[in-house]
């Protein structure tokens, strides 16, 4: 039998969300000592200051932020709703993915030196493991007067248009890094870039998201849930309360636990009622 639909945004009672949450926790190696109520508010908290801060970026307020934490749970939608409320035209942003070299990165400063420009660097992680690219973006987010950005290379660099670069110039835009990286973490290990970690965390203002366990990554869902994330889909309720429940229900087994996998849920329950089940556990579980 189907089970009934919650009221209040598809919410569980509380004593389900405890036991579900419960059985869940066996599966963590550290189980934290907080309530669901407890991390509901943490995140909603944390996630309020990421909005703020971005805002505040975007008006030059701040001059460089980052952002950590686990991948698929909404940083960088976050960030990006902040940018096009901020530039609707995307003439003073830019959003970088992917690969960059240090070459690139000059470059991209350069074009966005001016005041009131605003780089975002979303899961450009390679720019953290080149001594060259850090050192670039150490001086573009210091806290100095003039922000001098110099390239001492004899390779001279051009612009789209071909013409020259100057050997260098004064960076006055501010940087955000979207990032699944750690920098305590890394700053911890002590590895050959912890040094530049330290100089960059320095820099910047920095934003733990603060989702460390399984516990975190399901309530994070359910708040974005609630807040309306599958109305676009055209979803009964019913169909919406079978994708939470079968979330909750299955995230120790399911490949990655984010909100690119309630997606992949519900599209399998719009497409096929009723075997959508059986294809969920070929293709969104762990074969173990």
């Amino acid at each position: 039998m189907p089970r009934g639909v919650p009221k209040a945004g598809f919410r569980r009672t509380k004593n389900r969300v405890k036991n579900e949450v419960a059985d869940v926790v066996q599966t963590m190696t550290m189980v934290v000592n907080e309530t669901d109520e407890e991390i509901d508010a943490k995140l909603t908290k944390r996630f309020n200051v990421l909005e703020r801060m971005t805002r505040s970026a975007c008006k030059g307020d701040i001059r460089a932020l980052i952002v950590s934490g686990p991948a698929g749970l909404g940083k960088s939608y976050t960030v990006e709703e902040a940018i096009k409320a901020y530039d609707p035209d995307g003439k003073r942003t830019e959003i970088v993915k992917g690969f960059m070299r240090p070459t690139g990165l000059y470059k991209l400063l350069y074009a966005y030196r001016h005041p009131g420009n605003v780089l975002v660097f979303d899961d450009c992680d390679t720019i953290f493991k080149d001594a060259d690219a850090l050192n670039l973006l150490k001086a573009a987010c210091d806290t100095t007067e003039d922000r001098r950005i110099c390239w001492g290379a004899e390779t001279r660099m051009t612009d789209d248009s071909g013409t020259a670069l100057p050997w260098s110039f004064t960076f006055e835009g501010t940087i955000v890094f979207i990032t699944n990286f750690d920098f305590d973490e890394g700053i911890e290990r002590g590895n050959g870039f912890s040094e530049h970690f330290k100089a960059l965390i320095s820099r910047a203002h920095y934003i733990d998201c603060g989702m460390k366990s399984i516990r975190d990554y399901l309530i994070r869902i359910r708040q974005v849930v609630d807040a309306g994330m599958l109305d676009r889909y055209d979803m009964t309720d019913r169909q919406k309360t079978l994708c939470m429940n079968y979330v909750f229900d299955n995230a120790p087994k399911l490949r990655e636990l984010t909100l690119r996998m309630v997606i992949k849920v519900a599209s399998l329950i719009k497409s096929d009622p009723f075997g959508w089940e059986d294809t969920a556990s070929i293709t969104l579980m762990r074969n173990k």
